[in-house]
Parts: structure tokens; sequence; C-alpha cells
């Protein structure tokens, strides 16, 4: 056995953070807003602005989730975060041409996300030996619709809309382990962010570290398994991987 495997031997459940992690947001968003784009807009830098978007998800999140304002509706928040993006110096150009039912129609775009070439495949071998779900600041329906669409098959969805607050609010960890009704070493928190991962392990969690090529970058190559004298329990570079080392 070794000792990855045995770092994971009996675990119960594994919960995953969605965006990034499991679908592919930049590459998603930005090959929609390219669709979607007025004409005359082809040309328009869409990878800055899906990324000032999702920059945008993580202020908000994290404001929240350290007792702030704000929605606990990852659609809500999508669209006052967009709104507020598109009264800015950079895009208030495009403005007046995205009126109130196209920018819900681009809301919708973080509904459809693409797996990373491994989730389908991965998750599926994962959930023939343990719980597999969600553990995402995304509200259930996104999630339930993200889940149809990518063909990601989840036995739960956990939200932040569900469990009030977001990720990296213990409410959100604790809210988990209380429904999954396991203790926290025998639950798994599946992440390609350290700031996740960090705070599921203050609650007892095993970590499990996934390299994803648009997450962590500036942090991703310091990032290192116990075993080699880093601060997670595995690391890899897909679920495939984590499913071979379960028992």
């Amino acid at each position: 056995m070794s000792s990855e495997s045995s770092t994971l031997a009996g675990v119960e459940a594994y919960v995953f953070d969605v965006f990034g992690t499991v679908v592919d947001w930049y590459g998603s968003v930005t090959r929609a807003l390219e669709k979607a784009a007025p004409d005359g807009y082809a040309t328009e830098d869409w990878g800055a602005f899906a990324k000032e978007w999702r920059r945008g998800y993580g202020e908000y999140t994290r404001r929240v989730a350290n007792g702030g304002q704000g929605s606990n509706n990852a659609d809500v928040m999508h669209r006052e975060i967009l709104d507020s993006m598109l009264a800015s110096e950079r895009w208030k150009h495009l403005a007046p041409l995205w009126d109130d039912a196209k920018r819900e129609e681009l809301v919708q775009f973080w509904h459809k996300l693409n797996g990373w070439p491994d989730s389908s495949k991965g998750l599926r071998a994962m959930k023939q030996k343990a719980i597999i779900g969600t553990l995402s600041n995304g509200n259930v329906r996104l999630l339930v619709d993200m889940a149809k669409y990518a063909d990601l098959p989840w036995d739960v969805v956990f939200s932040g809309e569900l469990l009030g607050s977001y990720k990296p609010n213990p409410k959100v960890y604790l809210g988990a382990l209380h429904h999954l009704d396991v203790p926290p070493e025998k639950c798994a928190m599946v992440a390609a962010h350290i700031y996740d991962l960090r705070a599921a392990a203050s609650h007892g969690m095993k970590t499990v570290y996934v390299r994803r090529p648009t997450e962590d970058s500036d942090l991703q190559a310091h990032v290192k398994s116990k075993q080699d004298g880093g601060e997670v329990d595995v690391v890899v570079d897909s679920f495939e991987e984590i499913a071979a080392l379960m028992l």
C-alpha cells in the first residue's frame, strides 16, 4: 500500500470544490462570451472579461464569508458583479449593448461549464468506492444544471446557498460534515485552491490538491504532500489518480 493510499484509507466521502477544480470556468465562459459578442466586438478581450468576472466572484464570496453584506445565491452575485463591471471605465462601452434580458442570459453561462477531460470518468470511478459531492460556493440550481451539462455524477450537492455562507467560512465545511454524518477524518476535501484545503484541514478533514492549469498560478508549484514535506495529504493531476489511490 502506498503512503498516499494509506492516507486516504477509511475516507467515506469526498467533497469537491467545483469552479476550476471540476470544471474549466475560464475556457467555457470565454468561449461563451465570444459567441455572444455583439456585432463588431469579436476582437474584444473576452478572456480578460471572464477573469475579471471571476475575480469579482472571489472578492464577493470572501466578503460574505467574513460576515459582510451580499447574497448567498451565486446567480444574484454574478449579476451584481456583471452590472458593476459594465459600469466601470474599462467595460462601460458594452453596457448599452446588453439589456436586462441579455445580462441574465450572460449569467446563465456559469451554469454550462465544461468539465476537465478527467472529470466525468474520474468521478464515476470514485463514486464506486465512496460518496462524492460538491462543496461549492455556487447555488443549488447552478450546480445541478452544471452537473447535467458536464455529466458530473454527484451523490449530493452542497452549496454555500444551502449552508449559510461561502468558503472558507467554517459553516460550509462543518455543515457538510454534519449532513454526511461522518467525522472529519473520514471526509476529504478535493480542490485546486490551497486556501480551500487549508480551511478544510483546520476542521480535521483530509485534503487532496488537484493541479489545474487555470488555478493557483502563483502557488501551485509550491504545494506538496505531507510525505514530501508539504501541508496537504495528497497531490494529484486528475480525479482518476484519486480513484486509483482509493481502497
